[in-house]
């Protein structure tokens, strides 16, 4: 009885997320940045802040990156700007975002008469969420334009007020630079099967500034759009054909220029979306099946339960995709569980079992003080260029985006026959080889290893 009412206290809620939020920023700062995606996307913000250049985000100097718009790199980049080149500052936006995701689901818990409390603890004890508040990527840019959307037409359907309808707007204006026009695809056609099943599309025409609504969709996107087509030729074709045709419809597709084609089995996105979700999807899987009369005559709930279910329809096809694209749903699941939030008899099973992920993220804190954990067991470079001295550093081949981000650009690839030439010379530097290719290392009698990490040994000459 006692865990019950612990249960029904605000308090318990505000301890426990007080306690997720300090322990992810905490991680924030010490996990460090990992091959290839993280390091990656931290590493071009890296440049951007370095360079100055805030319309080409780039991959490394001179070159672009085009497959993903600027604003997460912008964030980050800015971010650096007054926080220095480190984890937590590249990071830092994905937390910011998460919170305003909180102001963002506000009216919402107001309106369904809880705390904002309560939607805030699941939205954060939901698997792909918590993990995403603390990392470098596009889809936490994404998923905020996505939730601005979706509670911005509801709102502004239901509410009457003039500014979120306003805001929906420039809600897909920002979607276009955080990812592109995915953030109609994954918004558009949920709200459309909502009109049709309840016949509010009269409504929708009536209540929103369409003209006014879309011209400011354009001033907010296509002058990036087309400033980065100026500075890169080609990119539009690249971005929109490659990047969000070929790329989840052709798991043959070679044109990918930062990567290759995730291929996985057919229909993979439920398992990721179970598995990373649990365990509220769950719970409303068994209240869909308990109460489906109920639910499908409730215009909001039809509207929640498309909004969870349609990212993972569109990507069912796909077998080019990774497990953050069910990170779309953790907003609306956080949602539908709060509806019935008074009304869950086995509360304690939920709550308990939700707790499981953060108490790890706690576990995990302690376990970095532990002296050579990450190092040994990290896919980063961060460890081996600790302590080295200021000389000049290569990496044999192809350099990894850790080490990029971890010299401040100062890592340089090089290939056999070159690395050869410099035997033959004076020059004392420094030079990553990854593991793989450790054998050659024989055939350099002038290099002595100096540092070790988990996929990379460090040499510098003799």
């Amino acid at each position: 009885m006692q865990q019950k009412k612990s249960l029904d206290n605000p308090r318990f809620y505000y301890i426990s997320f007080a306690i997720i939020v300090v322990a992810r920023l905490l991680l924030n700062a010490v996990i460090p940045l990992m091959d290839k995606t993280e390091a990656r996307y931290a590493n071009i913000a890296r440049i951007m802040a370095e360079t100055g250049n805030w319309v080409t985000p780039q991959i490394d100097n001179g070159i672009p990156f085009w497959a993903k718009p600027p604003l997460s790199t912008w964030l980050s980049a800015i971010s650096i700007k007054l926080l220095g080149v480190n984890e937590f500052a590249v990071r830092f936006p994905s937390f910011v975002i998460s919170i305003l995701l909180l102001l963002l689901i506000r009216p919402i818990a107001k309106r369904l008469n809880i705390k904002l409390i309560i939607p805030a603890f699941i939205l954060f004890t939901v698997p792909e969420f918590l993990l995403h508040v603390g990392v470098v990527s596009t889809d936490m840019t994404l998923l905020l334009s996505m939730t601005c959307i979706m509670i911005a037409f509801w709102e502004g359907i239901n509410d009457g007020r003039s500014y979120w309808k306003y805001l929906f707007f420039v809600a897909i204006g920002v979607g276009f630079l955080a990812k592109g026009p995915i953030v109609i695809v994954l918004t558009a056609p949920p709200i459309f099967v909502w009109a049709v099943l309840f016949g509010n599309f009269k409504k929708i025409f009536t209540a929103f500034p369409w003209i006014l609504g879309i011209l400011l969709v354009l001033i907010i996107a296509v002058p990036w759009y087309y400033l980065a087509e100026q500075k890169t030729p080609g990119f539009l074709d690249y971005f929109f054909v490659g990047e969000h045709y070929k790329r989840f419809f052709d798991s043959s597709w070679k044109g990918d220029k930062y990567g290759f084609p995730k291929i996985q089995p057919l229909g993979i996105i439920w398992v990721f979306l179970l598995g990373l979700t649990i365990p509220w999807l769950i719970f409303v899987i068994f209240k869909i099946v308990k109460l489906k009369k109920l639910i499908f005559k409730d215009q909001w709930l039809v509207y929640l339960l498309f909004w969870i279910i349609w990212t993972p329809i569109f990507f069912t096809t796909s077998k080019s995709l990774i497990h953050t694209y069910v990170l779309p749903t953790s907003v609306p699941i956080a949602l539908f569980i709060a509806t019935f939030w008074n009304d869950i008899k086995n509360k304690k099973a939920y709550v308990y079992t939700a707790m499981i992920l953060p108490a790890l993220s706690v576990i995990l804190i302690f376990i970095s003080f532990i002296p050579g954990v990450f190092s040994k067991f990290s896919n980063t470079d961060k460890y081996v260029l600790q302590n080295q001295k200021v000389k000049p550093l290569y990496y044999l081949g192809e350099k990894t985006y850790s080490s990029q981000f971890y010299s401040n650009g100062k890592v340089i690839s090089i290939d056999e026959e070159n690395l050869s030439k410099k035997s033959l010379t004076k020059e004392k530097f420094n030079i990553l080889i990854n593991k793989r290719d450790s054998n050659i290392v024989k055939n350099y009698n002038f290099l002595t290893k100096t540092g070790e990490g988990k996929k990379s040994l460090i040499y510098t000459t003799k």
